[in-house]
């Protein structure tokens, strides 16, 4: 009779800052829970020098990192992707064939997730995806989210909404569980800094207001990026008696470009900084004391609205995601992006958001997963039938 192991093999991928921030506490219940034993596999921007070297801050959360896949991102632009893109997918078939894990874990819908899904799907290995169905129309990436919910096998949404779009594209009811955003669990578990301490973190003193900015490429514009980006530093040029926090953008195309234009900025004004990584704790700290967010980050939508604070979401790349009332769109052009920051400093309109709803929910879609993968059987997911939708 053949043994069964005693443990199922869990194995997560993390490929940047902000996606291992939201999988943080996640990695720490599946470490801490018994049934399972954890495969860490760290690959894309934690690797690179550029963009901070995050691994150091896994490493120092006590995480033990099974693999590490180096993609090579020496440069940011189309040719440069593909290749990181080519030498992710043969080494993550290696890593799942020597590792054979039970399940495989993905966050979100970056191109380095998208590669570790196809290799998955190569070593038939089934796929535990979370944050399934959302829409960035002005992204690579949602084509990536969707494939990789195609390629996956249990689905953990953050809405209703999501769940039934995920339904939609075939998945099987009973595999897709609506469990709230992960970024909301993540801040709960999270003991932040007071705001004296956090100044001294980060060695700056703060002014009268705190403004933080989290501004990434729109892969699917040629050359909108950088335009929209001189029209918000033209806006923010307006505030007096300021202090603006910039973080650096993920590792996608034009990404550098973006990098050397905000890098460029900051050294020209004071009481403006720039960070290659704020790390979780120190970012929500920011996200706390902030008067409020600006630019084109999913964080503005998934997590800020927690806070009870507003966020300017400038552009199209987050255009199609569920908002709260505390998200306000803002064209790109300059004298739009001031009129958004005008509304969001007027103190009776501060007021109206004092008790907004976050509609990624109120924490606890951690272990909403994990009592998931300790009931659910996962050496029969592999092969899954196509969910038809009746039509009318």
């Amino acid at each position: 009779m053949m043994k069964t192991s005693k443990f199922k093999k869990i194995c997560v991928v993390t490929g940047s800052r902000a996606e291992y921030g939201l999988l943080k506490n996640l990695l720490f219940l599946i470490q801490k829970e018994k049934f399972f034993k954890l495969q860490l596999v760290v690959t894309g921007s934690h690797l690179s020098k550029k963009y901070g070297l995050t691994a150091n801050n896994i490493v120092k959360d006590q995480f033990k990192i099974n693999n590490k896949i180096d993609l090579k991102l020496n440069k940011d632009d189309t040719f440069s992707l593909a290749s990181s893109m080519s030498i992710g997918l043969s080494k993550f078939v290696r890593i799942f064939e020597k590792n054979k894990p039970d399940l495989i874990i993905l966050l979100g819908d970056r191109y380095e997730i998208f590669t570790a899904s196809i290799a998955a799907t190569l070593c038939r290995v089934p796929i535990g995806h979370i944050h399934g169905g959302e829409i960035t129309k002005s992204l690579v990436d949602e084509a990536f989210r969707h494939s990789i919910s195609k390629m996956s096998h249990l689905h953990f949404t953050a809405t209703k909404e999501y769940k039934k779009r995920v339904i939609q594209m075939g998945e099987i009811p009973k595999n897709v569980y609506c469990v709230g955003g992960l970024g909301v669990d993540n801040i709960k578990a999270t003991s932040l800094y007071t705001k004296s301490a956090l100044e001294k973190k980060l060695n700056i003193k703060f002014l009268k207001k705190i403004v933080l900015v989290t501004y990434h490429p729109e892969t699917l514009k040629k050359k909108s990026s950088i335009y929209n980006l001189k029209n918000l530093f033209n806006a923010l040029k307006t505030m007096q008696n300021t202090t603006v926090i910039f973080t650096m953008p993920n590792s996608d195309i034009e990404s550098m470009l973006i990098y050397n234009s905000i890098s460029k900025f900051v050294s020209t004004r004071k009481n403006y900084y720039l960070f290659k990584s704020l790390g979780p704790k120190k970012y929500y700290s920011c996200c706390k004391y902030s008067d409020f967010m600006i630019g084109n980050s999913s964080s503005g939508i998934l997590e800020m609205p927690t806070f009870k604070k507003f966020s300017i979401n400038i552009g199209e790349r987050q255009s199609g995601r569920i908002k709260a009332k505390s998200v306000i769109d803002s064209k790109a052009q300059t004298q739009n992006i001031i009129r958004a920051i005008k509304f969001v400093l007027n103190p009776i309109n501060r007021l109206k958001i004092k008790n907004v709803i976050n509609p990624y929910g109120r924490g606890g879609a951690s272990k909403k997963i994990i009592k998931v993968l300790k009931n659910k059987k996962l050496n029969n997911l592999i092969l899954k039938d196509f969910f038809n939708i009746k039509f009318k």
